[in-house]
């Protein structure tokens, strides 16, 4: 009997997840297809991917590249799209079974809610997407019965634990790395600069998360995701560093019993795992052996030195449209950050000031937090320009 293939279209396929998703699909062709690959602006990356795995779309989210995409890819059956919209379009594709979105930051949000009106399952790298709208998006998962599969290592962590036991959860606690600047104090972190934020001891990731991982707001950013990936209170959420990055996660179950996820940091392992759900599928991945590691060790998480991570945490405790005021604000600085217009420690500081200083909205619409996204990058670049 001929295995099922399932239809995958990678949303960000040039990016860190997407090139990792596409070595997964490749190692098993008999199990996944891209049909649909999108890039924003890596056209010469994306060319070379369609090349490869002959989709049956391709979308550039930068249509001045369109031209170039388009002549690229001439002698080919493949369809070329170019702009945001088409983003939104190619995942009503009919064939799709599964969307990956692996885009950066708050433009994963349409597309992803675009997928999931039109039955697609989610495997989830775009954490950003909940933390602005989490309750909007799994409301609107229930409504058209669709699964939304963790990529990040740390929720698929979590997810793994959770099999067949959702309902007995006590606490979760998601690991941090602690970044290049772990036990650093203010005096160090004033003077960093976006080349020492960009070297992560453990993980390789794009530019953006790397240096949100440098300030704990990628930490904080899960913190939010988990949330509303598994239906917790702000109290059954906690960090916990983790400097080897070998445990995932860990689950604390109702009866003091506590499930760890553990294995080497290796992205393509979620990623396989969300796109082979419910099974496991065989690999040839390092594999993780406890000599290499005698210690393993745990510390606090600094929330006064890495404040981003209590403010995140500030955000979730006051939900309506400050998690998405924050995530605005941190696209925002850390965009400024690496164009070595403002320091590190100051990325927090706009970031606290948009908090205090934007509108809340308590029960906030779809309209409302693409408003609130707007005036806060509007108020952040200000703050940015006075510092």
């Amino acid at each position: 009997m001929p295995q099922h293939i399932k239809n995958i279209a990678i949303l960000g396929s040039t990016g860190s997840i997407g090139t990792q998703a596409l070595e997964v699909i490749a190692a098993n062709p008999t199990l996944f297809c891209a049909k649909v690959l999108t890039a924003q602006s890596n056209v010469e990356l994306l060319v070379q991917q369609a090349l490869i795995f002959n989709p049956s779309v391709v979308v550039i989210g930068d249509e001045r590249k369109y031209q170039e995409l388009k002549k690229a890819l001439e002698n080919t059956t493949i369809e070329v799209k170019a702009g945001a919209e088409a983003l939104c379009e190619v995942v009503l594709l009919p064939e799709l079974e599964i969307v990956l979105t692996a885009l950066v930051g708050f433009a994963g949000l349409k597309p992803t809610i675009a997928a999931i009106k039109a039955g697609k399952h989610i495997a989830l790298a775009n954490k950003e997407t909940l933390v602005v709208a989490g309750e909007l998006i799994t409301n609107l998962a229930k409504q058209h019965n669709i699964s939304i599969l963790p990529v990040d290592s740390e929720h698929s962590a979590i997810f793994q634990c959770l099999i067949g036991e959702l309902d007995a959860i006590e606490k979760i606690y998601l690991t941090a790395s602690g970044g290049p600047f772990r036990g650093k104090n203010i005096e160090f972190l004033s003077e960093v600069t976006k080349h020492q934020a960009l070297k992560h001891p453990n993980w390789v990731m794009g530019a953006k998360i790397t240096i949100d991982s440098a300030s704990l707001m990628n930490k904080g950013l899960e913190v939010i995701e988990a949330k509303w990936l598994f239906n917790l209170d702000v109290e059954q959420i906690d960090v916990i560093v983790h400097p080897q990055s070998i445990v995932h996660s860990i689950v604390q179950f109702q009866d003091g019993s506590m499930k760890a996820q553990m294995g080497l940091p290796d992205m393509k392992l979620p990623i396989q795992y969300a796109l082979a759900y419910p099974n496991r599928l065989k690999n040839d991945f390092k594999r993780f052996d406890f000599l290499d590691y005698p210690s393993l060790t745990f510390e606090q998480a600094d929330t006064k030195t890495f404040r981003n991570l209590a403010l995140a945490f500030e955000a979730l405790k006051k939900a309506g449209n400050m998690p998405c005021i924050v995530n605005a604000a941190n696209e925002v600085v850390v965009a400024e950050f690496l164009k070595e217009q403002i320091g590190f420690l100051q990325m927090s500081e706009v970031i606290e000031t948009c908090m205090a200083k934007l509108d809340f909205i308590k029960n906030p619409s779809l309209e409302d937090y693409f408003e609130s996204d707007k005036q806060t990058r509007i108020f952040a670049k200000e703050l940015v320009t006075n510092i």
